[in-house]
């Protein structure tokens, strides 16, 4: 048990390290992650996720890449963990939707676009 809390506790960590590295990623963009999560165009999911709050070619695109570049960490996170990559993206999202900013969209669990609190 003991194994497995510290596994979830690295991985926890790594996620978080994700999450920072792809809000530095993208400040060459015209649009930095950062400021398009200021302008509430994208928000972060339960699932571990970017999502569009407001459809727009430059959203879409910046939600394709962040999302993308993350799917791979997961996945490479679940092969070093032996966990399921559902494992590792439920415990980003709790991670994401924890260190979001209040004022910046997060979907709920009913899949609603929120701001939080």
């Amino acid at each position: 048990m003991n194994k497995l809390i510290n596994n979830l506790t690295s991985i926890s960590k790594r996620i978080t390290g994700v999450i920072l590295a792809s809000s530095i990623a993208f400040s060459a963009w015209a649009i930095s992650l950062d400021d398009a999560k200021k302008q509430g165009l994208v928000g972060e999911m339960q699932n571990g996720y970017l999502g569009v709050v407001v459809d727009s070619a430059q959203a879409k695109s910046l939600v394709n890449e962040v999302n993308e570049k993350r799917k791979n960490i997961y996945l490479n996170l679940a092969r070093k963990n032996k966990i399921t990559l559902e494992q590792v993206t439920a415990l980003a999202g709790n991670k994401a939707v924890s260190k979001t900013q209040s004022g910046h969209f997060i979907q709920n669990s009913a899949g609603k676009w929120v701001k939080k609190q």
